[in-house]
């Protein structure tokens, strides 16, 4: 089933969940995950791996950190070509001084806030997706 395209219908029906857990990201200079860890995701860059894992999976492994996240996805299934999409929540979270580190997933876009801006930033997307625009 392909993703929705309609900003407006990508807009109504975000439904953005919390999900449970702290997270952080950490990067892997030699790019190698520790064994028994879960990531949550991962990005190779040209410093070595980005991974974002639960916070308690980081301390297990040793693993330093600066930034502890919550975690939104929107519940949405945005097509990857969809336009406007990122723009609209960034702008909404922007205005309300909410940080935002955004990973788009093949059907939903993830959402890593500061840990204490979860609250506040779920109120954001819900009156974003109740105002439709």
């Amino acid at each position: 089933m392909p993703g929705e395209t309609s900003l407006t219908t990508l807009i109504r029906s975000m439904s953005p969940q919390l999900n449970q857990g702290e997270y952080v990201f950490c990067c892997l200079p030699d790019r190698q995950v520790p064994a028994g860890i879960d990531i949550v995701g991962s990005f190779l860059e040209r410093e070595g791996l980005t991974v974002i894992l639960e916070r308690s999976q980081a301390q297990k492994a040793g693993l330093g950190f600066d930034y502890v996240a919550a975690w939104i996805t929107l519940n949405v299934h945005s097509a990857l070509q969809a336009v406007g999409l990122t723009a609209a929540f960034a702008t909404a979270l922007g205005n309300a001084g909410i940080s935002c580190n955004v990973i788009a997933g093949y059907y939903h876009d993830h959402l890593f806030v500061g840990r204490d801006d979860a609250g506040r930033a779920m109120a954001v997307l819900e009156r974003l997706a109740a105002n439709g625009e």
